[in-house]
């Protein structure tokens, strides 16, 4: 018999439904928001995967097209590989979840969430986000758990608790907060210039909320959760590291590890294992697990450096930031292009635009098609790290890296009406060591602005570390952390912003959760940091957007039609667009509204296109002038095409001011003359006249 569970949370119903359905997975819960239901299951293995020293989790957010009564499009017509938004989703998921289970835990983990219906006021993310959380806490996986998440919204400047889909693509403010019994663990926001106060004002307004949802989970798990199973542990052995210190001591391991290079680091760790692989040869058991416990060794060391010493790596201060460049047009004629280096994080963006025709369209969870104007790509090949592996295209890491960078920089540009293009930003990595997401915040913007798009202000972005001691209040913050401080550090704080306010945060953490007081002190460093990386290095490169697009871009003119004259510019099946295209070669788009664009790189031949639209779309009146083609000779006349599938007849009485017997005489086929509109005969045929136009 199944157990229902329900609580109140911001003014709908939450649902949950404990063993009625997946009863062979380790947990399942069967969750509904308002009309949104999603099913949450978390399964593990038996047996730790061996020859591995990570943690093997998996997270999947699956799409389902049933949920808003959708067939998938294609010839396939069933869901196929993940979707970005599910990328996205299964992201946001693991990255507060994973610091919660044991770090010597090996066991594989799978974690799937199911959106099975989608209740336009309950987002699908939040409900999958819930129900992952439960159903973990509910199974036997070890777990130190419970963890909640709320969403938080800013409409004409108030709070949205959990807010609908409209709310979400409107608002100011999209934000997730996860969080423990008593401390963050996970933040990731978009926000529209939102002030650093008014950020924290939200974030803890959602960290409040998460804790009456703990307790509802709290009690579930009393009632119906599983006894946690044994596992085996894979911590390295004490006398392990005794034995390793013997060999190389703690301070030879710091002069190994503590240089601003990261190849002379890499390749003092080198040296330093091939040290324990010759000491260790004889101990099978030792040497199978010799890389992670090498690991170890320097993570403590430098932990031990930062935390007491507070002594970096590469020997900077705490608060400062690496040697920083920046330099715009380094690539010809692409539209836009910039290059920002952050000691040895190197991204070069390049910037395309191209009409409104050309923006991309999703197929989701969603009722209405969405289009997405604004694409931003980012690219992490081996190279970049001194490694060598074949490209297999974009994975989950470079998805989230390019939407970040997006969601970054999406609040200032421009309109569609300000600025009628698609644009596509596209970061290539040359370099890495350490945040190439915030690099590529700040390449992309400089790319922006050489390219012309007016936006409204510069962005940049930093990312601040952070390294824990036994206490709350023993912590030293790091600003711009390099690979190595990452790799070993607690966090990952990265926030993009103008000088006004946040623009997106991205916070992963490796620990059980983060104060206030490191909340705050950490947006405070990011913004201090954002702001020297604008003012010293991004404005002497480029202070402004360029005030025309580049050479090689394309321009566009935009008109104004009458909506009830769009299907006399488009004609019968698309002949007099095609037409008008074939002739000038541009790219025409027509809005429902009669808002047409014309693109094309050639002045004449756009200006050429859109004489022709104002000339299909004028009503005709007499003494207007006209130049066009002779494309039909009879015997009383002729008839000219003045615009694609526009045409008027000249009576030969009209053709010249001398009496002629044939039309021949004076036409052929092909010709090109000017006339004067007289109005429009009695067949109601536009009536022009040749030897009256000197009279005009």
């Amino acid at each position: 018999m199944y157990q229902t569970f329900t609580m109140d949370l911001a003014g709908r119903t939450l649902k949950i439904d404990v063993n009625r359905v997946g009863k062979q997975a380790n947990g399942c819960a069967f969750i509904q928001y308002g009309e949104t239901t999603v099913l949450s299951t978390a399964t593990a293995s038996e047996k730790p995967r061996e020859g591995i020293d990570f943690f093997p989790l998996s997270v999947e957010y699956e799409e389902k097209l049933y949920a808003v009564g959708k067939i998938p499009g294609g010839f396939n017509k069933r869901e196929g590989k993940a979707s970005e938004n599910a990328i996205l989703t299964s992201r946001v998921i693991d990255r507060p979840m994973r610091p919660l289970f044991p770090k010597d835990y090996r066991n594989d983990v799978t974690l799937n969430n199911m959106v099975m219906s989608v209740d336009p006021a309950c987002r699908p993310e939040l409900v999958a986000m819930l129900g992952a959380s439960i159903a973990t806490c509910i199974s036997d996986i070890p777990f130190d758990g419970p963890c909640a998440m709320t969403q938080i919204g800013l409409i004409d400047g108030e709070f949205v608790v959990n807010p609908s889909q409209e709310q979400w693509k409107n608002g100011d403010l999209n934000l997730t907060v996860a969080s423990t019994t008593e401390k963050v663990i996970m933040i990731e926001a978009g926000a529209n210039e939102v002030p650093e106060e008014k950020m924290i004002e939200a974030i803890y307004k959602a960290h409040e909320i998460n804790q009456t949802i703990i307790a509802f989970i709290n009690k579930i798990v009393a009632e119906v959760g599983k006894t946690k199973h044994e596992y085996t542990s894979c911590a390295i052995p004490a006398e392990m590291f005794e034995a390793m210190k013997a060999i190389v001591t703690p301070e030879e391991m710091e002069t190994a590890v503590f240089t601003d290079d990261k190849q002379t680091r890499e390749e003092n760790i080198r040296n330093i294992t091939e040290k324990f692989e010759e000491a260790f040869a004889e101990n099978e058991e030792w040497l199978a697990i010799l890389g992670e416990a090498v690991y170890q060794y320097e993570k403590k060391t430098v932990r031990k450096m930062i935390l007491k010493d507070h002594k970096r790596p590469d020997g900077r201060e705490i608060t400062q930031i690496r040697p920083l460049a920046a330099e715009v047009d380094l690539i010809p004629r692409v539209h836009g292009s910039a290059m920002f280096t952050r000691g040895q994080t190197q991204i070069c963006n390049v910037c395309t635009l191209a009409p409104l025709s050309e923006v991309q369209k999703i197929d989701g969870l969603d009722e209405n098609e969405v289009n997405k104007r604004y694409m931003h790509h980012y690219n992490f090949p081996s190279y970049s790290v001194g490694e060598t592996k074949p490209s297999r295209g974009p994975g989950r890491r470079e998805i989230g890296h390019g939407a970040l960078a997006e969601r970054a920089l999406v609040p200032v540009l421009p309109t569609e009406e300000e600025f009628p293009y698609a644009i596509r930003t596209v970061s290539e990595t040359f370099e890495s060591n350490g945040s190439t997401s915030m690099a590529s915040t700040c390449a992309s913007c400089m790319s922006l602005m050489a390219a012309g798009v007016p936006i409204k202000k510069m962005v940049a972005g930093i990312s601040c570390g952070l390294v824990t001691g036994d206490t709350d209040d023993d912590y030293v913050l790091l600003t711009d952390i390099q690979g190595l401080e990452d790799f070993f550090g607690d966090m990952d704080f990265k926030v993009t912003g103008t000088t006004e306010g946040i623009t997106a945060i991205q916070m992963d953490i490796k620990i059980h959760g983060l104060t206030r007081d490191i909340v705050e002190s950490a947006i405070a460093r990011c913004r201090e940091a954002r702001l020297f990386i604008m003012d010293t290095c991004m404005k002497p490169a480029i202070s402004a957007p360029r005030t025309e697009v580049g050479q090689y871009a394309p321009k566009i003119i935009q008109i104004q039609i009458n909506p009830e004259k769009i299907g006399d510019v488009v004609g019968q099946r698309g002949k007099t667009i095609n037409a008008i295209i074939e002739k000038t070669g541009v790219k025409i788009d027509i809005s429902d509204e009669g808002a047409v664009s014309v693109c094309g790189t050639d002045k004449a031949k756009m200006d050429e296109a859109v004489n022709m639209i104002k000339i299909i779309t004028t009503d005709f009146e007499e003494g207007q002038v006209f130049t066009g083609k002779v494309v039909s000779i009879k015997e009383f006349g002729a008839f000219i095409e003045f615009a694609p599938s526009k045409e008027g007849m000249v009576h030969i009485s009209k053709i010249s001011k001398e009496r002629i017997n044939r039309v021949e005489d004076v036409l052929t086929l092909g010709d090109t003359v000017t006339v004067v509109c007289l109005g429009k005969d009695k067949m109601g045929r536009i009536s022009f006249s040749m030897k009256d136009v000197a009279q005009q």
